[in-house]
Formats: structure tokens, C-alpha cells, sequence
């Protein structure tokens, strides 16, 4: 056994992904679990909540016992995930960035494209809570098992998972109360996609939940899309008595910049809006003067989110959109890198 785990130590991230896509999970009952185990080379006593010991130098691995939270999402399973650390990497956004973006690049070259893409915000999967950086995902769907390259709280993890459980806790917070659901989903046209369900989403109901869930989502965005690999454009448009023109342009690849489109009667400058003199990163996003109006938000763990949410309500407000279900995302946002993105955490109408 000694000599097997030294042997799994030097295996690639790569090679360890290909054997989890390739194994066989039994059911994810206790016997198909331990049988798992074994056929990865792997030490576990047996007991639902001791490690699994790997040999690998970023340490053992995890399984997540069916319990009270998982219970009503599962048909048969006694186990919900097997997580594998990958790297162990600093505590700031823009090293744990670095690392799930390398990490991603490592995976995807040897699996293919993930089909599905994400973040999972503040309350993840079994209402587990994420890293406070951010929580992006990217996923390799299958069945009846599940591959998920996911942030974890020292540095990116591989979660092999029974597919339905996952799926059916998500499928289930689509209950249309306020942050029911958090963070944002992408799926692409991969043929194992079929039959994917999306849930319903939620309405923010009051500009303290608008200036919540926007600044939750602005301040982890740079780090996620980043570690993703992903570039977002997403335009805000506001509806008032006459029409609902362009308010805000949201860009965000390994930085985010802000544009604001305010009309003559407002003043950007007294909400707290710049120029590109005051914000001169943002001068390779938007041209010197298109929009006028902008700030340069930072990147991975720069972005003060609170803030940058109340800048842009009190701008909606200052404009003349009299409630939140006025304040709507543009449709090209859905589309990022040949994904379908629904951003759930936000609450906003998109159209």
C-alpha cells in the first residue's frame, strides 16, 4: 500500500481526473463507496466522516454522508461527494484565482470543455457555504456521476458526485423568495446537458435587496471570472415613465469596469462617478470618451462590492426607476463563451 500511494502522489491533476470521470461509484452505497475507494488505490476505515487517505501531497479526501440537509435530495445514495484537494494556495482572492484557473486549465485539456459553469454565490450545494473570494465551479455533467472542479476553502477541490442529488437540492430552491438561490449558472449545448431542469429564480422586492445581492455579486466577480477564464458584458437598462434606456455597462474579464450612461439631467460626478482620467485602467475596456462616466472596480478582491452597488441603485433612483423590477439585465449578458448564464443571485429581471 505504501508503494500505491507514492504512486498516486506523483499522478497529475489530469490523470486523477480522468480515473474519477472513469470510476465506478457503486450506487454511492457504503459498500459501492468502499469498493470505490479501493479501486482509486485509497485507504478509508469505513467511517462516514473519517478522511479518506489519498497519499496525495495536497492532503486526504472527504466524503459527505447523507444526512438531515441531503436526506430529502437523494433516492437510495449514502453518500453525496468524494472531494479531493488539489493545491493548497494563499488565502486571497487573486492567489486562489490563480490556482482554480490553472487548475481549470489542467482539467479542461484533458477532459474536454466543461458543460456546465458557474458560480455557486453564498450557499452552495446542500447549504454549504463557499469561500468568501468567490465560489466558481465548472462541471463535467454525466451520469450517473458528476465531476466538478469546485473552490474550496484552501484552494480547489475535485468533487465526484452522484449527478441527481446535486441537481434535484438546486432544481428545489427555485421557491421564488428573496436570495433563494445564489450566484449564477451557465450550461452550453454539450449532448450531456439532457435533461438538465433549471429552477425558477427569485424577485428582489426592495433596493436593500437589490444593493445586497448586486454587491455580493460585484464583489467576488473579478475573481470568478478570472479563475474561470471568462469575460462578462453585462448591460443594465432602467425603465422610467418614458422608456428604459442604457444605464450601466458591467465588463468584467480579470478586472471590472463600470460605465454609466446617465442622461444631461443628472449629475455622475456628485453620485461619485469619474472619468477616464480618474480611472485610466478602464481607458481598454471603453474608449476615452464612451461612456463618459465610469470606475474602475479593481480585480480579484479589489472590488469594495457594498459600495459599488449603492453607487449604481442611487444612480437607477437618481435617473427616475421608481422600483427594483424596473431595473432590468440586458439578454446579452445570458451569453458568455458559448454558455447559457442565468444570474440567480441577483434577483433582477432579464430581457
Amino acid at each position: 500500500m505504501t508503494e500505491q500511494r507514492g504512486s498516486i502522489e506523483e499522478e497529475s491533476i489530469a490523470d486523477l481526473a480522468r480515473r474519477l470521470v472513469a470510476a465506478d461509484t457503486g450506487g454511492w452505497t457504503p459498500d459501492g463507496v468502499r469498493a470505490l475507494v479501493a479501486e482509486l488505490g485509497w485507504a478509508w476505515n469505513g467511517a462516514a466522516h473519517d478522511p479518506v487517505v489519498t497519499g496525495r501531497s495536497s492532503g486526504d479526501a472527504r466524503l459527505r454522508p447523507v444526512g438531515e440537509y441531503e436526506e430529502r435530495y437523494t433516492d437510495g445514495e449514502s453518500y453525496v461527494e468524494l472531494a479531493v484537494p488539489l493545491v493548497t494556495a494563499p488565502l486571497d482572492a487573486a492567489a486562489q484565482a490563480a490556482a482554480f484557473h490553472a487548475i481549470q486549465q489542467e482539467v479542461t485539456a484533458a477532459l474536454g470543455k466543461p458543460s456546465v459553469m458557474g458560480s455557486h454565490g453564498d450557499l452552495g450545494p446542500f447549504y454549504d457555504s463557499g469561500p468568501i473570494w468567490g465560489a466558481p465551479f465548472m462541471r463535467w455533467r454525466g451520469s450517473p456521476d458528476t465531476l466538478e472542479l469546485r473552490a474550496g476553502k484552501t484552494g480547489p477541490e475535485l468533487v465526484l458526485q452522484p449527478t441527481d442529488p446535486a441537481e434535484n437540492w438546486f432544481w428545489r430552491q427555485g421557491v421564488g423568495e428573496e436570495h433563494s438561490i445564489s450566484g449564477f449558472f451557465g450550461s452550453n449545448r454539450d449532448q450531456a446537458n439532457a435533461g438538465l431542469g433549471f429552477p425558477g429564480g427569485w424577485a428582489a422586492r426592495s433596493w436593500e435587496t437589490v444593493t445586497r445581492s448586486l454587491g455580493d455579486f460585484l464583489g467576488a466577480l473579478p475573481a470568478e471570472t478570472t479563475a474561470l477564464g471568462i469575460r462578462i458584458g453585462m448591460p443594465f437598462y432602467g425603465r422610467t415613465e418614458c422608456s428604459a434606456p442604457l444605464l450601466f455597462d458591467v465588463t468584467c474579464g480579470d478586472r471590472l469596469s463600470i460605465g454609466c450612461f446617465a442622461p444631461d439631467d443628472v449629475d455622475p460626478a456628485a453620485l461619485g462617478w469619474g472619468t477616464v482620467a480618474d480611472h485610466p485602467g478602464t481607458a481598454s475596456v471603453f474608449s476615452d470618451d464612451d461612456p463618459v462616466w465610469r470606475v474602475d472596480g479593481g480585480g480579484p478582491g479589489e472590488p469594495k462590492g457594498r459600495a459599488l452597488a449603492e453607487l449604481l441603485v442611487a444612480t437607477a433612483k437618481a435617473v427616475g426607476v421608481s422600483e427594483p423590477t424596473d431595473l432590468i439585465v440586458g439578454g446579452e449578458a445570458e451569453y458568455v463563451d458559448g454558455y447559457y448564464v442565468t444570474y440567480y443571485g441577483l434577483g433582477l429581471r432579464t430581457g
